[in-house]
């Protein structure tokens, strides 16, 4: 029972501290891009560079991160992360009241976050699998998920709101408070460490085998793929939603953030029902079918103009950001599950390093597009885009199973999984 009542405690606190960040983040999701719109004139190119810092460090040490992260202990590196995270982005305002606040400013502090974001993400999940049963994850995933949702619908409405009342530039101290808040609580957590090699490895040799357990894994590697295409996707909508509805709807600060807000709306409603599901249609089928709804949802986003763009624009955001969460939980979990323990860090920054590297890929490309063919465009060739995801996932062995789990059983599975772990020298 003691047990029991410490593994609960466990998980409450580190919910909090995500939560807690969360907010922060949603925050500054809005009040970062408006910073560039409105005090510094960003063209819709240095919009995409700025969406791109926000996620270039995947690109530049998402492989190494799981390696060097299974070497250290897990609370320790996310604490770390958030203090950082904490100055990085405290230093615009300081250096705007200064009078010094340029783009090159806030590339840097996207830069500087997102790296602290790869070491913490690489701790974080695989923190949690140490604190919840594994029966639990599934519906310990969701509530997470459900959780970013809610601090995706509140978290832009405040920022957005923040926005109108004290400006772009001071909204920004929520997010650097919100990161000390969790460092605190993540201080009182029991201290985690993976498993550890039983004689020294290298890092290529560590990073290797990560990559190819994702790579040659004929249900991860497909899922991983799936998630690439999303996450273009998503870096194009991070480079242009700010620059469009401001810029093509004309759309005041206040409601820019609750027209953002829709996707928390959207996440949050999907994230509730993805248990259900999961029970109803098995997590392989779910994957299998919400890729068609969210590229639907995507193709409604820059549809309308005045009144009728705002309201294509919330629905189209919501549907969109819904159908993306059912995925997002159902992968992450078989990764978690599926994942031998000791390689589970290098796994889960593998698939992030893959997917996520593709959002600033994204937003590069959409600054480049806008100039060219208008954000409008854009976004409706983006939403095409999507309809890959769907065809990856179908032309797997995904296709023929209920549940991701049902892999290990189906008979005549490649034995490319085993393969990769015995050439990983682990």
């Amino acid at each position: 029972m003691t047990d029991v009542r410490a593994a609960a405690r466990s998980f409450w606190l580190y919910w909090s501290a995500g939560t807690l960040s969360g907010v922060g983040t949603a925050v500054t999701a809005v009040a970062l891009p408006l910073t560039a719109v409105t005090v510094l004139d960003a063209s819709a190119f240095e919009m995409g560079m700025l969406a791109a810092a926000a996620y270039l460090a995947w690109i530049l040490v998402g492989l190494p991160a799981g390696a060097i992260v299974q070497r250290l202990p897990l609370r320790r590196v996310q604490v770390v992360a958030d203090l950082v995270r904490a100055v990085a982005v405290l230093s615009v305002p300081i250096v705007w009241w200064a009078g010094g606040l340029s783009l090159a400013q806030l590339l840097l502090v996207a830069l500087a976050v997102n790296f602290a974001e790869v070491f913490f993400f690489a701790a974080n999940t695989t923190f949690l699998p140490s604190v919840v049963p594994k029966e639990q994850l599934t519906s310990r995933n969701s509530l997470i998920s459900g959780t970013h949702a809610a601090t995706q619908l509140g978290g832009p409405s405040l920022g957005g709101l923040l926005v109108q009342v004290v400006g772009a530039v001071p909204a920004l101290v929520v997010d650097a408070l919100s990161y000390l808040g969790s460092a605190l609580l993540l201080r009182r957590l029991p201290e985690r460490r993976q498993p550890q090699p039983d004689e020294p490895v290298s890092m290529a040799a560590m990073i290797g085998a990560g990559w190819r357990f994702v790579t040659r894994h004929p249900v991860m590697a497909p899922a991983t793929w799936w998630a690439c295409v999303v996450n273009f996707v998503c870096g194009v909508q991070l480079a242009l939603f700010a620059y469009y509805l401001v810029h093509e709807l004309h759309t005041p600060p206040g409601l820019v953030g609750l027209l953002l807000a829709a996707e928390g709306v959207g996440s949050l409603a999907f994230a509730a029902i993805t248990p259900w599901l999961v029970d109803r249609i098995g997590s392989a089928r779910v994957l299998l079918f919400e890729g068609l709804l969210g590229a639907a949802g995507a193709a409604v986003i820059p549809l309308g103009s005045g009144w009728v763009g705002w309201v294509c624009f919330a629905v189209g955001n919501l549907l969109f950001a819904g159908s993306v969460v059912p995925g997002s939980v159902v992968t992450r979990t078989y990764r978690q599950v599926a994942s031998p323990p000791e390689l589970l860090s290098r796994v889960m920054v593998t698939v992030r390093f893959v997917s996520w590297g593709a959002i600033p890929i994204g937003g590069l490309l959409a600054g480049l597009s806008a100039e060219w063919i208008g954000s409008r465009a854009t976004l409706l060739v983006s939403a095409a885009l999507l309809l890959i995801g769907p065809l990856l996932v179908w032309a797997s062995p995904i296709r023929h199973l209920r549940d991701l789990e049902d892999f290990e059983e189906v008979p005549g599975r490649t034995p490319e999984v085993a393969a990769a772990r015995s050439s990983s020298g682990e």
